[in-house]
């Protein structure tokens, strides 16, 4: 079916949209391998589902950034093309379930017509650039990092660069000192500040989740504003080039850092300022400004709620607060699972169209932000909210659980996240109604140790596992304790502390919130709480629990299900085929060059040189592989090829020779004359590889096919 494409739609998210139609007719026809395609539709956001045939379809929203018409949009293709619910994650994106693979390019062009895009939204690619939700409106912050933000997923968005790391990256953007967008679990985290006047940024490097969190470390304390563009492309172009691609679980940059150090880390990154398309890159905050729109309105500021009705009133303290322009508000939007109904949605763009501005921004802790609400409207805006169930009190704080999907969407998981939230969710509602105040302790829950509901920062966290008991296997919980923010504003990494069956989930909260009530001090935080008792303390405190003499038969069965738990691993994301993996290298690095000529005629000089390098890079290994020599960093791949291949015919005949050609890519201005040296080099290389290889078919034979497996998705 043709695919309709409106005049929105940009030239560059047209030609993505046709070639995944495109490539989906030859995955379905057989002439593309499995996990070569399952490479490229990560990179377009769809990712595949635990249920055999249907894709989840993440959609990037940039800092979490979302008008009114794009909310209905979203909303209206869910309910074409999926379930009609809109789950709001922990990265500011919203995705889609259960959609059939064939129905993707057209959904995707329904959403570029109302400027939302899927590019690089899975995959090893440049992740979406999160930011607080406060952003524009905190009364804390320095400045709006709204701009840098936006301007930082612009820039690095289709950049060559970053089309084939080893892995993903994460970036974030706080908007004050507390940072609320959780930097120091990012590959660069920045958070703003001003020197003598001056804009700028601190910026952390290396951090990450995943079943080895890494806290990020300090870069520096202070960057200019128009450096930091500069200096994250420096990185990734590090990254990119010395990072593990064979080891999957190695691949993250965190590993990186942790391998060379900070000091070789910078070092390196500088050496790449040469090549960089930019020195410095200026952002231009004033289009972003909405201040002539919303003039500050001091009379109004200091409002309070005059109210006989306990829970609007509560929902007042909890879920709204003042913004740095004096009387105006912003309306915080509590939502359980981060799950909401297209209808819901659809309801939701009508209040903020009548009451608030359109500008709606997905919170890193599953919710929504609404801004510039007049005083006056609130209680309107609440019992518009509370029809539609989205006024429930203690928005972020200890009653409001952040979860992933769990089980019931995802490949990864290993068992029910959703269930468990719920009745976690149900238990302190119950017993502890006062939480909704408690703006100190978080809870985080994901359905395994990968980290998507981002349980290493939590003080409380919990991921999905199982455990063995005789013959037979039970859900399981692994705690995690002391994670998230101390008293001193520190960001922490959480302590695993025991493993306990998943429906003794509940118990274990309740423990240890009546033994902090009990034994801690007044003020005291919870990470610093569970700093001074040790990891013991809570260890013995919840071993009760994880006693396997004591089981009941309903311990064998997950949250959310009736039938005895099994574990499962999901629906054909691991499964290797059989290829010829030279042929197929070689196929990658003739679209590169591809890439390559459309770069040098549209004049864009840097994107140019790096494509040709990509082409280098993948034909070395192409032509390495033909040798049985095993290939991992790009830095490694340039060396192995620069020693086996010396003096081979129509190669490089001097030792280093093939080395500094392609490491000259960092050492010069990206000028037209270097590009279009480069690049005509990139392609007689690559010419010289195809006919050694033919040659190598012609005396040798056709080659066996091998297997190929690249990645589960994450």
């Amino acid at each position: 079916m043709s695919i309709r494409l409106t005049d929105n739609v940009s030239e560059a998210a047209r030609r993505d949209i046709l070639d995944l139609e495109k490539k989906i007719s030859s995955f379905q026809s057989g002439n593309i391998a499995d996990e070569a395609f399952r490479k490229f539709r990560l990179t377009r956001g769809i990712y595949g589902q635990r249920q055999p045939g249907v894709q989840m379809i993440r959609i990037k929203l940039p800092h979490g950034r979302i008008t009114a018409d794009q909310l209905t949009r979203i909303a209206d293709l869910s309910d074409k093309f999926a379930t009609g619910n809109l789950h709001a994650t922990t990265r500011q994106d919203i995705q889609l379930h259960f959609v059939k693979l064939a129905d993707s390019p057209q959904l995707w062009a329904d959403l570029e017509d109302a400027g939302i895009t899927l590019k690089e939204a899975c995959g090893n690619t440049v992740r979406n650039v999160t930011g607080s939700a406060r952003a524009g409106v905190d009364p804390t912050e320095p400045f709006d990092i709204t701009p840098y933000a936006y301007s930082i997923f612009d820039y690095f968005l289709r950049n060559p660069i970053c089309q084939d790391m080893g892995r993903k990256f994460k970036i974030s953007v706080s908007s004050s000192e507390s940072d609320s967008a959780y930097g120091y679990m990012h590959d660069v985290g920045l958070i703003p500040r001003t020197q003598h006047g001056k804009r700028g940024f601190k910026v952390l490097l290396g951090g990450g989740l995943g079943a080895q969190p890494f806290p990020a470390q300090t870069a520096t304390e202070f960057l200019e504003e128009e450096r930091v563009i500069p200096f994250i492309e420096g990185v990734i172009r590090v990254f990119d080039r010395y990072g593990e691609r064979q080891k999957r679980h190695k691949a993250r940059m965190k590993y990186l850092l942790n391998d060379i150090g900070l000091e070789e880390l910078l070092r390196r990154v500088d050496e790449e300022t040469p090549a960089l398309k930019n020195k410095a890159f200026t952002i231009d905050p004033s289009r972003w400004s909405v201040d002539d729109q919303y003039p500050r309105r001091p009379e109004a500021s200091n409002y309070t709620v005059s109210s006989d009705n306990p829970k609007l009133k509560t929902w007042f303290k909890t879920n709204v607060f003042e913004q740095k322009q004096a009387g105006w508000y912003a309306v915080q939007l509590r939502v359980l699972l981060g799950d909401m109904h297209s209808d819901t949605a659809r309801s939701l763009a009508q209040i903020v169209k009548q009451y608030a501005a359109d500008d709606i921004r997905v919170t890193v802790n599953q919710g929504y932000l609404l801004r510039y609400v007049r005083p006056e409207n609130l209680v309107a805006v609440f019992e518009a909210l509370d029809a539609l169930g989205l006024a429930e009190p203690g928005f972020d704080t200890t009653a409001d659980i952040t979860t992933c999907p769990g089980t019931d969407t995802c490949n990864l998981a290993i068992s029910s996240s959703y269930g468990i939230t719920r009745a976690l969710e149900q238990m302190m509602h119950d017993e502890f109604p006062d939480l909704v105040f408690n703006d100190d302790i978080k809870i985080k829950i994901s359905g395994c140790m990968n980290g998507c509901g981002q349980h290493s920062v939590a003080n409380i966290g919990y991921h999905g596992s199982s455990l063995k008991n005789g013959a037979y296997v039970l859900p399981a919980l692994q705690v995690l304790l002391g994670g998230g923010f101390n008293g001193k504003g520190e960001g922490l990494i959480a302590d695993k502390v025991i493993k306990i069956p998943t429906k003794r989930g509940p118990h274990s909260l309740r423990a240890l919130l009546r033994d902090f009530e009990t034994n801690s001090f007044d003020g005291e935080y919870y990470s610093d709480y569970y700093a001074r008792q040790g990891k013991n303390y809570f260890y013995q405190l919840l071993k009760p629990l994880a006693d396997l003499k004591t089981l009941v038969d309903s311990d064998y069965i997950d949250w959310d299900h009736t039938e005895k738990y099994v574990t499962e691993v999901g629906i054909g994301e691991c499964a290797s085929v059989l290829i010829d993996l030279v042929a197929t290298t070689l196929t990658e690095a003739n679209e590169k060059l591809g890439w390559a000529r459309e770069a040098h005629t549209g004049g864009r000089w840097a994107d140019a040189l790096y494509h040709a390098y990509n082409v280098f890079i993948t034909g070395a290994r192409a032509a390495l592989m033909s040798r049985d020599v095993p290939t991992n960093t790009q830095h490694g791949i340039v060396s192995d090829f620069d020693k086996t291949f010396l003096g081979e015919p129509d190669f490089h005949q001097t030792d280093g020779e093939f080395k500094a050609l392609v490491f000259s890519i960092n050492k010069q201005e990206p000028s037209e004359l270097f590009a279009t040296q480069f690049v005509a080099k990139a392609e007689a290389f690559l010419q010289a590889v195809q006919a050694y290889r033919e040659a190598q078919i012609e005396q040798e034979g056709l080659p066996e096919l091998q297997a190929l497996t690249q990645a589960q998705d994450s």
